[in-house]
């Protein structure tokens, strides 16, 4: 019997097999592009705030227990965003856009270190930023130092007696005026004694406190269970509305929205001025990372006038972004510096 030949059409697994061929490439790719991640993280501008305005109901800058002042114009804080855990297309498709700067994952999460680690220490670094703002302020509004409570710690002996911020005037009747005081009043205490604390609190009559010491593995004499600085302390209370920001960028810009709304007149007057910048507690502003991406979000928002750490001015002045760039060394260079735009005149520039 005669075998039978297979039927074929000529060409056509030829045109197949090339066809796969290219295609299967671009399958694969395709594929790398939506499913493998790429151990970098993106970096752009992030939205901005406005420290004289409100925000879910509530002023960014909220004042209680004094008189407030009418504010006018803008008093913006600039963020920067971020984006990890990009895959290979989104990662190029940020990079593209022109907007977006690539940073590797080890530089903004460093090894050893989980995020949520990191993301706690850039809370805590803006809650930081939020004091060193309201004692710049007070500061720069020259309200007299006291022995401030930064922290009670809770459990601890001083817990529901004593709160953050209160002022610490005597400590068993002896006048204390500085920190180094305050310490020795208690050098020479024990554990179990008790002593009687007389304190001023914001929005609230004086009181007295009597405190039964702890006991700390680190001291023989007693726990109070407080952490106190020299700070300027004002009767009334500053609260920061922003919730979801981390770093300590923001100071700059809170502390002059406090200086705006205690005194008379204003600082940004009818212009939309933005700004950032490290703020410590004796009123020196502090470079920051990201100023580029900063710049580019307070101008799309509409901001002219841009406040600059002077460390910075290097970096922004290369990219102005058609910003009017202030530079400002400290609180009150900024306060000065606005206060001779709205009169017309000519700030220090970058």
């Amino acid at each position: 019997m005669v075998g039978r030949r297979p039927f074929t059409i000529p060409g056509v697994n030829r045109r197949i097999l090339t066809l796969l061929a290219a295609v299967l490439p671009v399958v694969a790719f395709g594929v790398l592009l939506t499913a493998v991640t790429v151990p970098f993280v993106s970096l752009g501008p992030g939205p901005t705030f406005d420290t004289l305005g409100m925000i879910d109901g509530k002023q960014v800058v909220d004042i209680e227990g004094t008189t407030t002042h009418p504010t006018t114009g803008h008093l913006n804080m600039t963020t920067v965003s971020q984006r990890d855990g990009l895959t290979l297309g989104e990662a190029l498709a940020l990079w593209l856009s022109g907007r977006e700067q690539l940073m590797p994952r080890d530089l903004v999460y460093p090894p050893g270190k989980s995020r949520q680690e990191v993301d706690d220490s850039n809370d805590a670094d803006f809650r930081a930023s939020e004091q060193s703002a309201e004692y710049a302020a007070l500061g720069y509004l020259r309200y007299t130092s006291a022995v401030t409570l930064a922290d009670v710690h809770d459990p601890g002996p001083s817990a529901g007696a004593l709160r953050r911020g209160d002022a610490v005037d005597s400590v068993n009747g002896e006048p204390v005026y500085t920190v180094a005081q305050f310490t020795a009043r208690l050098a020479d205490t024990k554990p179990g004694e008790t002593v009687v604390i007389n304190y001023r609190r914001k929005n609230a009559a004086p009181g007295t406190a009597r405190i039964t010491l702890g006991e700390n593995k680190d001291r023989a004499n007693g726990f109070l269970g407080v952490s106190v600085l020299d700070a300027p302390w004002a009767p009334f209370t500053i609260d920061f509305n922003l919730a979801n920001i981390g770093g300590p960028s923001a100071g700059l810009m809170f502390s002059l929205a406090v200086v705006d709304k205690l005194t008379t007149g204003t600082l940004a007057g009818p212009n939309f001025v933005a700004g950032t910048g490290v703020i410590k507690a004796n009123g020196q502003v502090d470079a920051i990372g990201g100023i580029s991406h900063k710049m580019l979000a307070a101008r799309e928002a509409g901001a002219t006038v841009f406040l600059v750490p002077a460390d910075n001015c290097y970096e922004a002045r290369n990219d102005d972004k058609g910003l009017q760039l202030v530079k400002v060394d400290s609180l009150a260079q900024a306060v000065g510096a606005l206060r001779t735009i709205t009169d017309g005149g000519q700030p220090p520039s970058c």
